[in-house]
């Protein structure tokens, strides 16, 4: 299984860089099967059905994007240089792993002043990240980074205009609420509080699980043998509730459909054993063609990176040759491509 078994040519134009207004005015591509049809993402009441289950990743995007200024005093005099951070996993020591731009700028020991109440200093470093002790915690700590981060915008956004006040509303689900992601559950940013409410109205149901996205998502796979790809680990938590209400659904003959490859591996992940189970931990779980999926039933979710490892999990759900033909009709279509593009309802099986 090769990397360029994943590969499709996508014209630049289609990367969304803003998402639609409202959020479930977004088009949605629909393929039961081999069956394809364009809709848009408010009349999902058309396709899924009463006793049907969504699964919903609850976590909440912190911004996560830092600009501050390494001070230094020297016997050459005092010097300042603009450093530029992302965080990226909270530690058990009390610091912050995160991607520190320019990194030889700062010495461990050195602070770095982000704001007048928010400041880190460099503990160490390792892998290329650094590890950063701030100088406040728990919601002092939150309310601090509210006012000097902006939202961790993908690359392919970031790199055609910069995060700006209204990502923190439109790069955030109108349900996060467990803070700890660096990157937005994106099909999730899909739905709003009429379009959840219409669901439940026709006997919809929810479960709501939690898996911190890392910038790790975005990470490109450079191996061509796609088998020997490591995962990046991601937390997450799948509750007894969860289990409890999945399990019910499948034995009363409705589909479970995770909202997003986020909630898909949560749920795959908390089912390795044979039948889902609550579940804790890292997962780094890599779904490809030949994998078996024990819980869901389809799949919402947006449109991804070629050679990427969500290429390969739509993929393994759908069947290499559908997401061929369901890929090349969204370019033809002209679906708008990633994380604020549209989105897509994959159901492997005529339903």
């Amino acid at each position: 299984m090769h990397l360029s078994d994943f590969d499709f040519h996508l014209p630049e134009d289609l990367i969304a860089t803003r998402p639609a207004v409202p959020r479930s005015s977004a088009r949605l591509l629909v393929a039961q099967g081999a069956q394809l049809t364009d809709s848009i993402v408010h009349d999902l009441t058309h396709w899924v059905r009463a006793g049907d289950r969504l699964v919903l990743n609850d976590t909440r995007v912190i911004p996560a994007r830092l600009s501050g200024v390494r001070a230094r005093h020297s016997a050459q005099g005092h010097t300042e240089a603009r450093i530029d951070v992302t965080l990226l996993e909270p530690q058990a020591d009390g610091t912050w792993t995160a991607l520190i731009k320019p990194l030889k700028k700062v010495k461990p020991g050195e602070e770095v002043r982000f704001s007048d109440d928010l400041c880190a200093t460099l503990t160490g470093t390792a892998d290329g990240q650094g590890h950063l002790l701030f100088n406040l915690r728990g919601d002092d700590f939150d309310a601090a980074l509210a006012q000097a981060g902006a939202m961790p915008l993908p690359p392919y956004i970031a790199a055609k205009r910069p995060a700006d006040a209204q990502d923190h509303i439109d790069y955030q689900t109108v349900f996060a609420k467990n803070a700890g992601a660096v990157a937005a559950p994106t099909a999730s940013l899909h739905f709003d509080t009429e379009l959840l409410q219409a669901l439940a109205e026709m006997g919809v149901q929810f479960s709501h699980v939690t898996l911190h996205v890392g910038a790790g998502t975005f990470l490109p796979v450079k191996v061509d043998d796609v088998l020997s790809h490591k995962m990046h680990a991601e937390w997450g938590r799948v509750d007894a509730q969860a289990v409890q209400d999945i399990r019910a659904t499948k034995a009363a003959g409705g589909r479970v459909i995770p909202v997003g490859t986020t909630a898909l591996r949560l749920i795959e992940t908390a089912a390795q054993s044979g039948t889902l189970q609550a579940w804790e931990g890292d997962t780094d779980i890599f779904i490809y063609p030949g994998f078996r999926f024990r819980v869901a039933d389809g799949l919402m979710t947006n449109f991804h990176l070629p050679k990427s490892t969500l290429m390969m999990l739509v993929s393994a759900l759908m069947g290499q040759d559908a997401i061929r033909n369901i890929y090349a009709h969204a370019i033809e279509k002209r679906y708008r491509f990633f994380s604020y593009g549209d989105s897509s309802l994959l159901l492997p099986q005529q339903g």
